[in-house]
C-alpha cells in the first residue's frame, strides 16, 4: 500500500477552545471510538459574530462547552459537512441555545439504494432526523461578519458531504472526506467509492494547504497528503483485482488477507470500504458478479477474452 504518514499524537483538550489561527477555534466533543479517533471536531469561525461547523454528536456537556466559548458572542450561522450522528445529531441542542439558521447539503440521503437487508450504518449512524433550514449548493458561500466560508461538494464518505474553505485564508474544513490519523471509510449504499475519488480530484485542485478535519489534527500540505489518499486508494483497489485474480470469490476471504493488520472492531468498516471498491470495479467493467449482492455477493474477474 501507498505510505501515507499519519498523525496520530493527537491531544485535543476535550471540551477547551483551542485558538488555530486568528478566527478559528476548535472545540472537541468526548466521544472517542475506533471511528471518532479522540473525539468529533467542532470548529468556530469567527469572533463576536461567529459560526459554528459541526456541532458533533447529541452531548449535552459538548454542546455546553460550545456555549461557554463563544460566551458574549452571536452564533450566527451552523454549519453541517454531513449527516453522520457524531456531526450533526447536536444539532438541535445548539439550535435551542442559539437559534442560529443551520445550513447543509440536504436531508441525509443515500448514494445509492439500499438493497434488502443491507444494513447502512455503522457505529457513527446516519442522522435521518435531520433537516436544514437551508440548503446550500456546491460553490455557494455563507458570509457573516468577519468570514466567509465557500461550500465545496464532496460526496464519497456520504452523498450529501460538504468542505468548506474560509475566504481569506490557506484553511479549509475537509470533515470526514480527508482526515490525518486514518483513510476514510467509504461504507455503501451510505457511500460511493467512485465519488469519493472523483472528489479527492477536486481538493487536490484547490489552493489550501492547512486542512481542518472532522476528527484528529491538522494536515499541513494537504494537496500532497491528498494525492498520497488518492494513491493509496488505487494501491487498495489493485490489491483487491489482485485477490479475485488468486482465486478469492468473497468479500470475507479478501479482507481476511489484506486488512490482517486491522484491529477487529474496524473490520466491518474494511468490508464496506472492499465492497465500496468493488461495486466501482463492476461499475466500470474490471469484474463480474457471480452470485448474490452486497457483503455476501461472489466476484470473478472480467475474462480478456
Amino acid at each position: 500500500m501507498a505510505e501515507i504518514c499519519f498523525d496520530r499524537d493527537f491531544d485535543p483538550q476535550t471540551g477547551t477552545a483551542v485558538a488555530l489561527g486568528d478566527r478559528v477555534r476548535r472545540v472537541t466533543a468526548p466521544n472517542a471510538n475506533p471511528f471518532t479517533f479522540r473525539g468529533t471536531n467542532s470548529y468556530i469561525v469567527g469572533h463576536g459574530h461567529v459560526a459554528i461547523i459541526d456541532p458533533g454528536p447529541d452531548d449535552s456537556a459538548h454542546i455546553d462547552a460550545l456555549i461557554a466559548a463563544t460566551a458574549g458572542e452571536t452564533i450566527d450561522a451552523i454549519l453541517v459537512t454531513h449527516t453522520h450522528r457524531d456531526h450533526s445529531a447536536g444539532v438541535e441542542r445548539l439550535k435551542a441555545a442559539c437559534g442560529a439558521p443551520v445550513h447543509a447539503a440536504g436531508a441525509h440521503r443515500f448514494a445509492r439504494p439500499p438493497r434488502p437487508g443491507e444494513d447502512a450504518t455503522l457505529e457513527a449512524g446516519a442522522d435521518r432526523a435531520f433537516v436544514p433550514d437551508q440548503q446550500i449548493a456546491d460553490g455557494e458561500r455563507l458570509s457573516g461578519d468577519g468570514w466567509s466560508l465557500q461550500a465545496i461538494a464532496t460526496p464519497g464518505h456520504a452523498a450529501n458531504h460538504m468542505v468548506f474553505a474560509l475566504d481569506g485564508s490557506d484553511m479549509l474544513f475537509s470533515g470526514d472526506h480527508v482526515m490525518g490519523w486514518s483513510t476514510t471509510v467509504v461504507a455503501p449504499p451510505d457511500g460511493s467509492m467512485a465519488d469519493y475519488l472523483r472528489s479527492l480530484d477536486v481538493l487536490a485542485a484547490r489552493p489550501e494547504t492547512i486542512y481542518l478535519p472532522g476528527h484528529g489534527a491538522p494536515i499541513a500540505d494537504a494537496p500532497t497528503f491528498v494525492r498520497a489518499l488518492k494513491a493509496h486508494r488505487k494501491l487498495r483497489e489493485a490489491a483487491i483485482l489482485a485477490r479475485i485474480e488468486r482465486g478469492d470469490r468473497t468479500i470475507a476471504e479478501i479482507v481476511a488477507v489484506i486488512y490482517r493488520e486491522t484491529p477487529p472492531a474496524l473490520q466491518g468498516a474494511a468490508a464496506l470500504s472492499v465492497l465500496a471498491h468493488i461495486e466501482d470495479l463492476v461499475a466500470r467493467g474490471r469484474l463480474n458478479v457471480m452470485s448474490g449482492s452486497g457483503l455476501a455477493a461472489t466476484y470473478s474477474p472480467v475474462s480478456s477474452g
